[in-house]
């Protein structure tokens, strides 16, 4: 009796729709437009601007509010380092020059070497720990230097940011710290910053400063380490500075490098350094394999067009191009280029060496990309009265 009760219960189980068989599971609704640009408002934005510039011609590459103004923090010590660059060049200060640190420069709080009231090092010196280490201290110390005072040297910093078109720049320090309370903040944009790379990256001096990953000072009793975590982790950037205080986050302006052609990128306002520097190495690797400097023209090429001369001891002439064009451009553009010749076709009196006789003008997609002198390859004397006259009525000589 007891087995016909069980066999029964299992029947009844197998037959019931609510066992035997797994129950229907929920889809899972898809998120409302709404829901989902809340979700990614949520996640942290990894730039408040950014951009990627061609050194040599300053042409933008690409970009994001590239013209907001924002605060640059050490990076100020870039246009400092800027005016000492432009001083030595014009031999009115030495990179062996003393500085003797001052009471001022000694109170510098934030990144530092510890300068102590007195203590003297030379200008080399001090450059090496503004640009590798971000010393304020050392900022201090070389902008009363170069101007006399704190004050005056950031006139300075203004001046020539004015004559550089850093027309989104204004900086109110000398070291790029955050203002102290009633004091405004060091502004500037990335397109600007990218204005002051290429500047700077004229000056060779200041290139090998920037790409030290250490450096001893003081007697080898400090090492200075560099804040540029991209130097030996991407092969081709190789200088320039970071900045950073809470309010601004973390910015940069570095440099990369593929043969002769350079990139600038400028990202500021990322909320991390990994963030910040992932964005620099992504821009970095996306750019430097498409482009190439391209020697489009070499200096002393003959162009292969003659000139007429009328009055000249020879009867014709070809022109050289007086200096070499190369131009950065896209590695599957370069069979885009074209070059047009502006030459006269007589040419009346003696020629000069080195005269302009006309132009080569280089076109990329029809737009004109540079422009070079043809000039006369050798000096060709006025011919005499007879020869002239004979030509004049169709005699050969």
């Amino acid at each position: 009796m007891k087995r016909w009760i069980l066999v029964f219960v299992l029947l009844l189980f197998a037959v019931s729709p609510a066992y035997g068989r797994t129950a229907p599971q929920k889809k899972a609704r898809s998120q409302a437009p709404q829901a989902q640009a809340k979700e990614a408002g949520d996640q942290e934005e990894p730039y408040k601007a950014y951009v990627v510039v061609e050194a040599s011609t300053g042409k933008v590459l690409e970009g994001a509010n590239t013209h907001l103004r924002w605060p640059p923090a050490s990076i100020t010590k870039l246009m400092v380092s800027l005016l000492v660059m432009e001083k030595l060049a014009a031999n009115e200060i030495k990179l062996t020059d003393t500085i003797t640190a001052s009471r001022d420069a000694m109170k510098m709080g934030g990144s530092q070497v510890h300068l102590d009231e007195g203590e003297t090092f030379t200008l080399e010196e001090l450059m090496k720990a503004m640009l590798i280490a971000s010393a304020n201290d050392a900022a201090y110390a070389i902008a009363e230097l170069i101007a006399g005072s704190k004050d005056k040297c950031v006139d300075l910093m203004n001046e020539k940011a004015k004559a550089l078109n850093m027309n989104d720049t204004e900086f109110r320090s000398v070291h790029g710290l955050p203002p102290s309370k009633g004091e405004e903040e060091d502004l500037t944009s990335p397109e600007d910053l990218a204005i002051l790379a290429r500047h700077l990256l004229k000056h060779r001096k200041l290139l090998e400063w920037t790409s030290a990953r250490s450096e001893p000072f003081r007697d080898s009793t400090l090492t200075m380490v560099n804040h540029n975590k991209l130097l030996g982790r991407v092969s081709s950037i190789d200088g320039l500075k970071t900045g950073f205080y809470k309010k601004c986050g973390y910015n940069i302006v570095a440099t990369a490098r593929k043969g002769d052609f350079r990139l600038i990128v400028v990202v500021m306002g990322s909320p991390t350094h990994r963030i910040r520097d992932d964005v620099v190495e992504e821009k970095v690797k996306k750019y430097l394999p498409l482009y190439e400097m391209v020697p489009v023209v070499k200096k002393g090429d003959t162009i292969d067009r003659e000139i007429v001369l009328t009055e000249a001891v020879q009867k014709k002439l070809k022109g050289v191009t007086a200096d070499g064009f190369s131009y950065p451009m896209l590695i599957k553009k370069k069979s885009a280029v074209k070059k047009e010749v502006l030459l006269p076709e007589k040419l009346e009196g003696e020629v000069k060496q080195g005269q302009k006789l006309g132009e080569l003008v280089v076109k990329l997609d029809e737009e004109v990309i540079g422009k070079v002198d043809i000039v006369s390859p050798a000096a060709i004397p006025k011919a005499g009265f007879f020869t002239r006259l004979f030509r004049k009525f169709g005699i050969g000589l």
